[in-house]
């Protein structure tokens, strides 16, 4: 048990060491080669070279054992008609799960993020979406739908606190009445509450950690906010009633308690 925990420890910082560095390697590079492109070659390169950095890194998961990972379920939604992809939220790490298998994908993040000296330049080339201010964000992420192009957003609007879900913000409802494009309802499901809202960065878990990502429901483009958002919500509480996340995220009567 001691040797096992060690290894813990010992894999889980080398992987957040490998992750800085391919970080900060690919920025360089991609500032240094991209930024002089066109702006539409500069986005799809700068995405299209994300993906494939965070799929190289996905393999360090697993092959040294830290994860159980299954994200293929979203190879379905390549070359297909643009939508909204909404997953659930309950780890730090989801977003980096789903970039690796889309390679033209709009992230809409916070500004806080958008502006981080470590994450901002890369998101920043690969134009990714600032979520402040609402109008500015939903205007350009209607852009991005009807130039083709899939837009990610986490409908919580920040990391999962309760089962099955948060309360819901409007913005995947709005965007897709205005967009008129449907909304892709994604199921991530995890059992640890690895880097989930409240874990310690640099505190070691468990391992393997066991994570799927699944397709739900695709929502057509609702008359309204209050409907987009009914539909989303009992989507989320019906397809993760079951999920491995059950046991460790509180119920909302017991978070209020």
């Amino acid at each position: 048990m001691v040797l096992k925990r060690a290894r813990e420890y010992l894999t889980a910082y080398a992987l957040m060491a490998v992750l800085a560095v391919m970080i900060l390697g690919w920025t360089i590079l991609a500032l240094l080669l991209l930024s002089p492109l066109p702006r539409r070659w500069r986005r799809a390169g700068a995405r299209y070279t994300m993906m494939a950095g965070f799929r190289l890194y996905v393999r360090f998961l697993t092959l040294s054992g830290a994860y159980e990972l299954d994200v293929t379920a979203l190879d379905a939604l390549r070359g297909g008609p643009p939508v909204i992809l909404a997953p659930n939220h309950p780890s730090l790490i989801d977003a980096v799960f789903i970039l690796t298998r889309l390679p033209d994908l709009a992230c809409i993040m916070k500004p806080a993020l958008l502006n981080n000296v470590f994450l901002g330049a890369g998101a920043r080339l690969a134009g990714f979406i600032r979520s402040d201010p609402p109008l500015r964000m939903i205007k350009d992420a209607v852009a991005e739908l009807r130039g083709g192009a899939l837009v990610l957003l986490f409908p919580e609007g920040t990391r999962t606190t309760h089962h099955p879900v948060n309360v819901l913000t409007g913005s995947a409802a709005v965007i897709a009445h205005h967009a008129r494009a449907p909304i892709q309802v994604a199921l991530i499901e995890t059992d640890s509450p690895y880097l989930g809202k409240g874990w310690p960065f640099f505190r070691v878990p468990r391992m393997p950690i066991r994570c799927r990502v699944r397709l739900g429901s695709r929502l057509e483009p609702p008359a309204d906010r209050a409907s987009g958002l009914e539909a989303l919500q009992r989507e989320y509480a019906v397809e993760l009633a079951r999920a491995p996340q059950h046991a460790w995220l509180p119920a909302p009567a017991a978070q209020a308690r």
